[in-house]
């Protein structure tokens, strides 16, 4: 959502058409979605792969410790928890159901009187998945006896959105950015010099190589800045529209895809991610020696597997024009 709403933003900032590659209108909750879902395959084997032939026996040779507060029994499921994941269990039932009967019902798609199909139940995804989630959490805490009072599951929505201060501020500043951005015509003035410079290389012939460009551009500073939103926030209003001046096969879904490809292939390299400090706390648990640069080096298989993998997938869908989404 995050990736899609700002993507619409941004297009229509600078007079881009918000639509795929045929000319069909894209709703930013979805328009990647046919790519994310096969991509979701596609990775997990890769990384299987790597897993079990490169990183794997790497590790097999080095020593490691147990702790001693590291209980087995620590991971049993306590009757109390299995109550609770067979009520979950049906409280998803239950949730998607009632999902089924608003897309079909109050939210089903409809056509204005100019002839603009709308879509409320994407419109309302976010909301949608809440409701979900929300049904599922309450049936599990009070099965299980987490939940007594009402109080109880308000005080558990508050402590998960408390993290929701950082993305919180941050998008306004972002956002007050953009509209600076766009009242100083500073980002067409840029997207007017990279579109010239891109032209004049011939590029503007060879899309794929512009895909790669971008992927690759995009790869190299998620290493020196962290976070998808603030990575977002920078390089979209300028690459979506300097990409679709150059040629106009580079739709914003397109770019958003390959934006997706090269933010999540060198997440996992770079210490600037925001897990970085907890994955290595938890790795000195069992070898205290292990550094950020062990950390990096193990996880560099996996990096270059998934980026050389996923920009071939994203050319192939773009080669033989398979939709991105809906």
């Amino acid at each position: 959502m995050i990736i899609g709403v700002n993507a619409q933003v941004f297009a229509e900032a600078q007079g881009i058409p918000f639509v795929n590659a045929r000319g069909d209108a894209l709703t930013p909750a979805t328009m990647n979605y046919y790519f994310i879902l096969v991509s979701t395959f596609v990775l997990g084997a890769v990384g299987a792969f790597v897993t079990l032939k490169v990183v794997q026996p790497r590790l097999d040779k080095k020593s490691y410790i147990v702790p001693e507060e590291l209980q087995l029994s620590d991971f049993d499921v306590t009757p109390e928890e299995q109550k609770g994941l067979r009520w979950s269990g049906i409280g998803l039932l239950l949730s998607l159901g009632a999902l089924v009967l608003l897309a079909l019902g109050p939210l089903a798609p409809y056509e204005t009187a100019e002839g603009t199909e709308i879509n409320p139940f994407l419109n309302n995804v976010i909301l949608m998945i809440t409701f979900v989630f929300l049904t599922v959490g309450v049936f599990f805490g009070v099965a299980a006896g987490r939940f007594t009072t009402m109080m109880d599951v308000v005080r558990a929505m508050v402590k998960q959105m408390d993290t929701m201060g950082y993305i919180l501020v941050l998008t306004f500043f972002c956002y007050n950015f953009l509209g600076v951005l766009s009242y100083s015509g500073l980002g067409s003035y840029i997207t007017y010099l990279g579109a010239t410079g891109l032209s004049s290389l011939g590029l503007q012939q060879f899309p794929i190589l512009l895909i790669i460009g971008f992927v690759l551009t995009t790869a190299v500073i998620n290493i020196f800045v962290g976070g998808l939103t603030s990575k977002w926030m920078l390089l979209g209003p300028i690459f979506i529209p300097m990409l679709y001046m150059v040629n106009p096969q580079m739709t914003p879904d397109l770019v958003a895809a390959a934006y997706r490809v090269a933010d999540s292939a060198t997440n996992i390299i770079t210490p600037m991610m925001s897990y970085a400090g907890i994955i290595l706390a938890f790795m000195r648990k069992y070898k205290p020696e292990l550094s950020f640069g062990d950390m990096i080096a193990m996880m560099l298989p996996y990096s270059m597997a998934f980026l050389g993998v996923w920009i071939l997938l994203l050319i192939g869908f773009f080669s033989f024009s398979i939709p991105l989404g809906f």
